[in-house]
């Protein structure tokens, strides 16, 4: 056999090695296991991918911060390749990602479907320098956060009057103390034991939240605004990718990654954001706990006391060098809640 024999021989085995090359990512991410983030969506697109792959892209979940830190760590663990695939708010590693918080001002987000579709939108227009370092895979709403409380009904505006009130975001925090609560920051899992010790009153939170973090058992009131109007807050949500993970993977395996994410992921976490909001609201209503809608009028007031937070943001982001009046116009002609 000659020398150009093995060659050849080297690079088809080169080339067969490359085309049988398996991988398994590892995702993490905040909420138990059994969160229909994982159930619904992160699982069923594994499935996919492995199922695209001819078995050669598999997954091994980390939940509920099984590799340690914090909810805001999960950004530096995708992006130092601890985990290889997260789910996070970007918003909890507050004034980190100040393009993107543009979602979380008030009254920005009626649903999860018609906000993730235009946040996706808004990113590429407006966010994609801030997360140059990831391999960016999706970004969603929690379609808007209600107010679930312990022992009494958030009613308008007034409602929120010292009520201490678990916050995810920096922005959230800012708009529940414009509207004279008292925001209490902590991680999703320490909620449902700090309304049961008294230590809040209860919580800011998309109904995603409410069984996984067991907030079902220790609330009683639920409050938000009526169907299709936008609430006070919402939690901007990204699936972010370890960058050079993605770059080592064949062609053939980036290719599936890209055909799985990006806008059809973005739609599927819409669709059932939406979809178990709807079902838990039922299942709460089931079980004797009282939702209380806001009134348009009560909305209005709620509007007038929050616009300071706009402001003030718009000022905070134009420090950073960023044009945030023009993020703010962007991210409510793609939502479509002008004022």
């Amino acid at each position: 056999m000659n020398y150009r024999h093995i060659a050849v021989l080297g690079a088809m085995a080169v080339s067969l090695s490359a085309a049988a090359q398996e991988v398994t990512f590892k995702i993490a991410h905040f909420l138990p296991s059994a969160a229909p983030t994982q159930q619904k969506v992160l699982q069923p697109w594994c499935d996919e991918m492995k199922k695209e792959s001819n078995g050669r892209i598999a997954c091994q979940f980390y939940p509920a911060m099984q590799l340690g830190g914090t909810p805001a760590q999960l950004v530096d663990q995708v992006k130092n390749g601890v985990a290889d695939v997260v789910w996070t708010g970007p918003g909890y590693s507050a004034g980190r990602f100040p393009a993107i918080e543009a979602f979380e001002l008030p009254f920005m987000v009626a649903d999860a479907t018609s906000s993730s579709k235009a946040l996706w939108k808004y990113y590429q227009q407006n966010a994609q320098q801030e997360f140059a370092a990831y391999k960016v895979l999706a970004f969603h709403t929690d379609g808007g956060q209600a107010v679930h409380t312990a022992k009494k009904a958030v009613v308008g505006l007034t409602g929120f009057n010292g009520m201490k009130l678990r916050t995810s975001t920096r922005v959230g925090a800012k708009t529940l103390a414009a509207l004279s609560g008292s925001p209490v920051a902590m991680p999703p899992a320490q909620v449902t034991e700090a309304i049961a010790k008294g230590v809040v009153d209860g919580s800011l939170g998309a109904w995603e939240l409410v069984y996984p973090t067991k907030l079902s058992e220790v609330t009683k009131f639920h409050a938000q605004p009526a169907a299709g109007v936008a609430h006070p807050t919402a939690t901007v949500l990204t699936v972010l990718m370890n960058k050079q993970r993605y770059d080592s993977l064949p062609a053939d395996l980036k290719a599936i990654v890209d055909k799985t994410t990006g806008e059809a992921m973005v739609g599927k976490f819409g669709a059932m954001f939406d979809g178990v909001a709807a079902d838990t609201r039922k299942k709460i209503a089931a079980q004797g706990d009282q939702i209380t809608t806001f009134s348009a009028i009560e909305v209005a007031a709620m509007k007038q006391a929050t616009a300071s937070v706009e402001e003030e943001w718009a000022k905070q982001v134009g420090d950073k060098g960023l044009d945030g009046k023009k993020l703010i116009a962007s991210a409510r002609e793609l939502t479509g809640t002008n004022k």
